[in-house]
């Protein structure tokens, strides 16, 4: 049997073998008592697996070891802490294969042998699916319709040239041709005059007519 931890193109092989571990998998089921009836059991979603991992990281060549040229404790302890902020997969040959994250990792030494021993606690790791919805959008164009005006709603502008008189001023042009005195300053701006404005006898000014 062989232990494998492995992120990326990285990986480690255990170099001593625990000697037990066990994998816990579960069903979070929940218990409700039904009235006049008792318990029942509802069965729920399947929790995530766990499993903890103890042993050492030899720092000599024990005839024990799984297999020669195994990195050194140091290194073996650096790299699983550079893997817990990551998933990594364990792989127990014959039996596992899955995406774990490193809960906690414990390390120490107990003797003078420069063994580093070790526990790992690991947990299952799902990588979330989110569903998607295609939401198909439709472009609303605004049409303005433009209703066309007949003959009879349109109103005819004419223009007419006014001489002036001795006497005359913007105010008694525009009465005496648009009806109201009030368009004297609109005359005045049709001839580029200011307003008031004083005129002179034999000017011409346009008046626009509606």
């Amino acid at each position: 049997m062989e232990i494998w931890l492995k992120q990326g193109k990285e990986k480690l092989r255990l170099p001593v073998l625990p000697s037990d571990f066990e994998i816990t998998e579960a069903f979070k089921n929940t218990s409700v008592d039904i009235t006049n009836y008792g318990e029942v059991n509802l069965i729920g979603k399947k929790a995530l697996a766990t499993t903890n991992i103890s042993s050492f990281f030899p720092k000599q060549k024990y005839n024990f070891v799984a297999y020669k040229d195994f990195p050194t404790p140091k290194e073996c302890v650096d790299l699983i802490k550079s893997w817990m902020d990551s998933p990594v997969r364990l792989i127990i040959t014959g039996t596992t294969n899955m995406l774990v994250t490193i809960e906690s990792f414990n390390y120490s030494r107990k003797d003078g042998t420069g063994d580093i021993y070790y526990s790992m606690e690991l947990k299952q790791y799902r990588i979330p699916k989110l569903k998607t919805k295609k939401v198909s959008s439709i472009d609303k164009h605004t049409t303005q319709i433009i209703k066309p005006v007949s003959s009879r709603e349109t109103k005819s502008v004419k223009t007419t040239t006014v001489t002036v008189k001795q006497g005359d001023t913007l105010a008694s042009i525009a009465k005496r041709t648009t009806g109201s005195s009030s368009n004297a300053k609109a005359i005045a701006n049709q001839n580029n005059l200011s307003y008031p404005s004083r005129l002179t006898a034999g000017q011409h000014i346009r008046v626009m007519i509606s």
